[in-house]
């Protein structure tokens, strides 16, 4: 396959659509950003932005020109990716990045998971389908694992509190499960446009770091110079609270079950892949340390 260098993107302005447009930025492509008309996101300046209706005859006019697309979008917008997958096919884009940024298509996820599982699989069907079709048009999915230091800021849930400086173990805090990074991600969509041969028609593995509870508390401690203070609790809790939420309909249920999964003792179940077994070196992934983690978590909160 030809070069990639014209990149268009879906969701820029979003929690893993930022890095990755800010990775694109610095690795020379020229990336244009597609959203929708009635759009009020802001976009980092001197990068072109088309904002149109989400049909498939506008997006292909939108997405003329482009070599690769990219769909970052949050979970409302994954209805809408079969028409951008129809519009890049009939743009002669080469290469769509389907929206996982996930556990990807072969997790072992819980029985509630299905039915949002089942709405990204039409959307990464389709690409295969359209891809089997037609020999110009190939996609890749990237498969993430846990985004580390952005779940960890963003959730405590996740286990930690940084500003106060507490931690949330749960069971014996030793289950390990592999993460990326926001930097992680945004290499890894910069790794798979660079390498479109070894990427094209499959999901790629991405990993910055496998690790536990333990090992993170260890580390926080170490770049705070503090000892914190540490609770302890079951996974079981999680797994019945999560259960009652999804079955009383009430919100919160996502985020307990997928913490449940991600620490469920001698499961196993949310590492991606060993280094050896993923992309990481392909794609031009670091290999990081708790340290690391817990130094970006920390001064993403404190800058």
């Amino acid at each position: 396959m030809a070069a990639i260098k014209k990149v268009a993107i879906f969701g820029a302005s979003g929690n893993f659509g930022t890095p990755i447009t800010a990775a694109l930025i610095k690795a020379g492509f020229d990336v244009t950003v597609i959203t929708r008309t009635e759009s009020s996101s802001t976009f980092p300046d001197g990068i072109p932005v088309i904002r149109t209706e989400y049909t498939v005859e506008n997006l292909t006019e939108a997405l003329a020109g482009q070599d690769a697309v990219i769909c970052a979008v949050g979970p409302a917008g994954i209805s809408t990716q079969v028409a951008m997958i129809d519009a890049a096919k009939a743009a002669g884009v080469k290469r769509f990045i389907v929206d996982d940024f996930g556990w990807g298509p072969n997790s072992r996820s819980l029985p509630e998971f299905r039915k949002i599982g089942a709405q990204r699989q039409v959307a990464w069907g389709h690409a295969k389908k359209i891809a089997e079709e037609n020999p110009g048009f190939t996609y890749t999915g990237v498969t993430i694992g846990n985004p580390i230091d952005w779940a960890i800021k963003r959730f405590s849930t996740m286990g930690f509190d940084v500003k106060q400086q507490s931690a949330i173990i749960y069971d014996d805090g030793t289950e390990e499960f592999t993460g990326t990074t926001l930097e992680g991600i945004g290499q890894a969509v910069v790794g798979v446009l660079k390498h479109p041969d070894e990427t094209a028609n499959r999901f790629v593995k991405a990993r910055s770091i496998q690790t536990c509870q333990n090992q993170l508390l260890d580390a926080f401690q170490r770049v705070t110079g503090q000892a914190w203070e540490v609770q302890h609790t079951s996974t079981k809790d999680l797994l019945k609270s999560g259960r009652n939420k999804h079955q009383s309909g009430i919100g919160g249920w996502v985020l307990d079950l997928v913490v449940y999964q991600l620490y469920d003792p001698g499961e196993g179940r949310c590492i991606v892949a060993s280094r050896d077994d993923s992309d990481a070196e392909l794609l031009g992934l670091a290999e990081e340390t708790p340290d690391d983690i817990a130094r970006k978590v920390f001064s993403s909160i404190t800058s």
